[in-house]
């Protein structure tokens, strides 16, 4: 059961923007954007991890919501991954984007907000807890 006291309108709300969350294998970054897409950049830590992320790209968008003050991420594309072919001069595959999409109908990432605020952010999966941390965006402008 979920300690978080927000409604799932007010998780979405907070969740908007970058966060950096750090596990024992993996460093990721998520961008939860306003139109209830995201884009995920996953590190592989471990030396014997680094495979996957070879085959899979480290870069994947989707969609994702909240219910019942559960995150679910739902993976639509896999843009830098090794099975997205570029045929010179004819076009591309993106056979790792199609297998993808399909599989997302099947398997969803799904994690137990337990606690969040503007700053901080505390998930739960099946197997650990893991928390995150709101990355600013702020931009350098230069004048002309």
């Amino acid at each position: 059961m979920s300690n978080s006291k927000h409604s799932d309108i007010e998780i979405e709300i907070l969740l908007l923007g970058k966060w950096r969350f750090d596990t024992d294998s993996e460093k990721i970054t998520i961008e939860f954007r306003d139109d209830m897409t995201y884009e995920q950049t996953r590190i592989q830590t471990l030396l014997f991890s680094k495979p996957k992320e070879l085959v899979t790209g480290n870069k994947f968008t989707g969609v994702w919501y909240i219910s019942q003050k559960k995150l679910y991420l739902n993976l639509r594309a896999m843009p830098k991954s090794f099975f997205n072919l570029r045929i010179p001069l004819v076009f591309k595959i993106s056979l790792a984007d199609m297998i993808a999409t399909f599989g997302s109908v099947f398997i969803t990432e799904n994690y137990e907000v337990t606690r969040i605020n503007s700053s901080k952010f505390l998930i739960k999966d099946k197997e650990q807890s893991i928390i995150g941390t709101k990355i600013n965006n702020t931009r350098k402008y230069q004048s002309f």
